[in-house]
């Protein structure tokens, strides 16, 4: 039977073991040599004679031998009387050395050589923390009673706009990458009420930036019945939390990303996007906020409030997809001004969740009356009859509803820290890489 290495501290001294996993070290003495051996749960430390044959690093070995009690060892047990068998050829030199503590490459070198560097313990930490994050929100929406579903990746219109859709050949006929489950989320409230869904998400963007991806995993949420976007706002403030509380449980990935871990607030601070670009000092006409205005925005939540999550509401409907809901009056701080471009007509009934200094998630209230929706799409210049296939849900009693969807890699990145969005992804697609 095979011990793993985390097991191993909690084996019998005296007992057999056989390990398995990949050479991590080898460590030549004058009078023994040490073979520190890694696998999903760890390292473990195995003694063999001075001069013994060790494979080279990163080829998979079964060892087995005995485990004995040794202070210097990890966890204080160690293998001894080893015997070393290859399961495969020995392996070619890494592009880097995995043992060192940290994996000191240039970003094109982490990205050329994933497959291997992912090995490193801090880096493959990372994505455990992602994978954290993946249970702790399944866990939290499953509690408030909410249906994962799955939609479609192949469709026939984009979600969004049409300027940033991949567009493919479905047998002969055109269709593209889904930009979002947008449509299919909003449908399915009409089945289900509550949904949620976990897949990827491809925009055709010519972004070239440290947070902008062409493939990311997107966490989508949808629900029904609810009063305004503050609900939807409400949800997403415990869905943190439990990704957070998941996240906490990995102690191991914690130590070895040095994440520093936030604290979400029993009520995440909110100001109205007019109030917004007040504190940073914008044009009252500004559209959206830039980079820098988050930045600031993530640095004025974390000194005003100790929050390191903010929430703009109140975006201008121009900035928001068509099927987002008018501002319908929510709470104003007290020394905002009801200027006209706070007016309801021009504000939305919609927000962004910014983490550190950097949007995270955007979410709102939607539109859900087939009048509003004729409206706005005829608005925009289009046909009501293009969007027949989204549009039949609504014509058929659909509650007032709204959601948020939650960029995976960009959420990972603000956890650790990290300087590029690249750097938490597994193999990232962008205006350049198409491999590995």
């Amino acid at each position: 039977m095979r011990t793993l290495c985390h097991d191993l501290t909690t084996t019998t001294p005296g007992a057999a073991v056989t390990l398995e996993g990949w050479v991590h070290r080898r460590r030549e003495l004058a009078r023994v040599t040490f073979l520190v051996l890694r696998d999903r749960s760890g390292l473990a430390q195995v003694v063999l004679p001075a001069g013994a044959a060790v494979p080279p690093e990163e080829t998979t070995v079964r060892v087995t031998g005995t485990a004995t009690a040794s202070a210097q060892a990890p966890g204080g047990v160690e293998v001894t009387e080893a015997v070393v068998e290859l399961l495969t050829e020995p392996a070619s030199t890494p592009p880097a050395e995995l043992w060192r503590p940290a994996l000191d490459v240039s970003l094109p070198t982490l990205l050329d050589h994933a497959p291997v560097l992912w090995r490193h313990p801090a880096q493959r930490a990372r994505w455990e923390l992602a994978a954290a994050s993946l249970r702790g929100f399944r866990a939290t929406l499953d509690a408030l009673d909410f249906t994962e579903v799955t939609t479609p990746k192949f469709v026939e219109s984009a979600t969004e706009s049409g300027a940033n859709v991949f567009a493919v050949d479905y047998f002969g006929r055109p269709a593209y990458l889904a930009q979002s489950p947008q449509f299919y989320k909003q449908q399915l409230v009409g089945v289900f009420e509550r949904v949620y869904e976990v897949g990827p998400v491809f925009r055709a963007e010519p972004h070239d930036t440290v947070r902008h991806l062409a493939e990311y995993r997107s966490l989508d949420v949808e629900l029904g019945f609810i009063r305004d976007h503050r609900d939807v706002l409400a949800v997403l403030r415990d869905v943190l939390a439990g990704m957070l509380a998941a996240v906490a449980d990995e102690e191991s990935a914690v130590a070895r990303t040095g994440a520093r871990l936030p604290v979400v607030p029993e009520e995440i601070p909110v100001v109205h996007f007019a109030e917004a670009l007040e504190l940073v000092g914008a044009p009252a006409d500004e559209p959206d906020l830039a980079p820098e205005h988050e930045r600031a925005l993530g640095a004025w939540a974390l000194a005003e409030h100790g929050s390191d999550f903010l929430a703009v509401e109140g975006y201008p409907l121009l900035k928001r997809p068509f099927y987002t809901h008018p501002w319908t009056g929510g709470i104003l701080s007290a020394d905002t001004r009801q200027s006209e471009a706070m007016a309801p007509t021009e504000s939305s009934n919609s927000f962004d969740l910014l983490f550190r200094g950097v949007e995270l998630v955007t979410g709102g209230q939607r539109l859900h009356r087939p009048s509003d929706y004729d409206r706005a799409i005829r608005a925009r210049g289009e046909d009501p009859r293009t969007y027949d296939a989204y549009l039949q849900a609504f014509r058929h009693g659909m509650p007032p509803h709204g959601g948020f969807a939650i960029g995976l890699e960009r959420w990972v990145g603000r956890l650790v820290e990290a300087a590029n969005i690249r750097e938490v992804t597994l193999f990232p697609r962008d205006l350049h890489r198409l491999a590995p």
